[in-house]
């Protein structure tokens, strides 16, 4: 274990991102470049012998994170990569992306500031990728048994690997031209550099993985067929149902959803466009919408030469500090500041982001591209609008970052495989990941398809648990590891555990 008094000699310290000036000229990752071993391997050390490490219900991976942490401060990386892997395929991909429910759930964040866990995870993960330890595994035998697995995001990848490890033949379908998912398309290069997705896959081919690109299951590929030639099916497309802003002038030019606007991005960086066709260069922007994605489109707008950038947010601006409502180890909705908003900050001042308020309609102009939006404050309660408070702001891009509320209905995949929305609007399953509805049994669901929009820790949490699922349907018996059910939540107030209410 680590200096059982190392939190009380060395304070928190993050590793620190690249200067705001450096970083917004060009699409690296925030923290590119830096030396990260000797910062990492200190605040490791700041894992204390709590006895009962709540950060592994914090995540719902159930990630080893005191024993990792033991072996980065000690310097045995070797060791500290592998206990990473035993619970976590892309730890690359969650140290880079999750937000780090495991660190409001440390137990030194009771009175304290928590261990960099995510930075650690980070770490361990380029460090071990360094050291040649990301070798591939493929199985000592072959079961025979064949599965396809829909959609090549964190939870298809995650599903796919262990059935590949476990002896099966798997083959990976995915609709786009690249593999990934949103991983690929929807988080730009700043966050995620592709690399890391590239060589994962890479790996996973090495294993016996197969992977199929422009594979529409349920288009031109019948998703029924494909059932009938595979011993078993994971749904794992996500949730593509993009949410939708109706009011007076949605229809005008320039209004455009952010996955869409990412996605052009996210393609000029792989060299499909010089320019990018929706490019905020030189025009006002608005994002409506508070969440990740939302920071996402700031970064990259920012990094388009933006005149200005506006972020919308529904919901009242939080407190710095937890509510009564949420305590500790609950991850509680507090005021953070992402790189995005730091950028933003740092280029013109303040913080982007209106809290409480929302778009009464868009104003256009003679060639019917919007010029302007015009909104108010709304009441916390019921999100009315307040009458007084109406003010328009320029608005020449405006991106619509409304999340998303379940698996898309068209395509045919859900006709074609008889699958059932839950009343979420998610494909409806049971605890065991099995859907509900089917024509056929071994049909399963995982990630974002069936539990709607969420973490990246969760998709490949269930990525793996579907795994599991799968592999006992196939065989009988399982040895590969179910971190969650699909009806687990996350903790809350009321005591809830993702490992209860199923």
């Amino acid at each position: 274990m680590t200096d059982p008094f190392g939190f009380l000699k060395v304070p928190r310290r993050p590793v620190p991102a690249r200067p705001v000036e450096e970083r917004l000229g060009d699409w690296r990752e925030v923290h590119a470049g830096q030396a990260l071993l000797p910062l990492v391997s200190e605040q490791a050390g700041r894992c204390m012998d709590c006895g009962i490490p709540f950060c592994h219900t914090g995540c719902p991976l159930g990630n080893l994170v005191p024993e990792w942490n033991a072996y980065a401060a000690s310097g045995d990386w070797h060791a500290a990569y592998e206990r990473l892997h035993a619970t976590n395929n892309f730890p690359e991909f969650t140290g880079r992306l999750c937000p780090a429910p495991c660190e409001d759930a440390c137990v030194l964040a009771i009175n304290a500031d928590p261990v960099t866990i995510k930075n650690v995870e980070q770490a361990i993960a380029d460090e071990g990728r360094r050291r040649g330890y990301a070798m591939p595994r493929p199985p000592e035998r072959r079961s025979g048994r064949t599965v396809a697995v829909i959609g090549s995001g964190p939870a298809g990848l995650a599903a796919a690997q262990q059935l590949t490890r476990a002896g099966h033949s798997v083959v990976v379908h995915e609709r786009s031209d690249r593999f990934g998912g949103l991983l690929r398309y929807g988080i730009p290069d700043f966050k995620l550099e592709k690399v890391h997705l590239d060589r994962r896959i890479e790996q996973m081919r090495a294993e016996g993985t197969a992977f199929a690109a422009g594979a529409d299951i349920g288009g031109a590929v019948g998703a029924a067929e494909l059932r009938s030639r595979c011993d078993a099916v994971v749904v794992a497309v996500g949730a593509g149902e993009r949410r939708e802003l109706p009011v007076t002038g949605r229809a005008l030019g320039g209004i455009h959803q952010a996955v869409d606007y990412l996605t052009c991005a996210n393609r000029v960086r792989e060299g499909d466009y010089a320019r990018s066709p929706l490019s905020a260069e030189g025009r006002h922007v608005v994002i409506v919408g508070g969440g990740d994605t939302g920071s996402d489109c700031l970064g990259t707008a920012l990094r388009q030469g933006a005149l200005s950038v506006v972020q919308l947010d529904i919901n009242p601006e939080p407190g710095a500090a937890r509510a009564d409502g949420e305590p500790w180890p609950v991850y509680p909705k507090v005021y953070r500041i992402s790189h995005a908003h730091e950028e933003a900050r740092g280029r013109g001042g303040r913080d982007p982001r209106l809290f409480s308020c929302a778009t009464l309609h868009f104003e256009g102009d003679a060639a019917g591209r919007v010029r302007a939006l015009h909104l108010s404050a709304v009441e916390s309660a019921g999100r009315s609008p307040l009458a007084g408070t109406e003010q328009e702001i320029p608005a020449e891009l405006v991106l619509l970052a409304l999340g998303f509320s379940g698996p898309e209905r068209s395509g045919g995949l859900c006709e074609q495989l008889g699958l059932r929305l839950d009343g979420s609007g998610n494909f409806a399953r049971d605890a065991a990941f099995s859907a509900v509805g089917g024509h056929a049994p071994g049909v399963f669901v995982a990630g974002d398809a069936g539990r709607g929009q969420s973490l990246v820790v969760w998709a490949i949490a269930e990525g793996r648990a579907a795994a599991a699922a799968v592999d006992r349907y196939l065989t009988g018996s399982t040895a590969l590891p179910t971190p969650v059910a699909a009806h687990d939540v996350p903790m809350t107030a009321l005591g809830r555990m993702r490992y209860g209410d199923r």
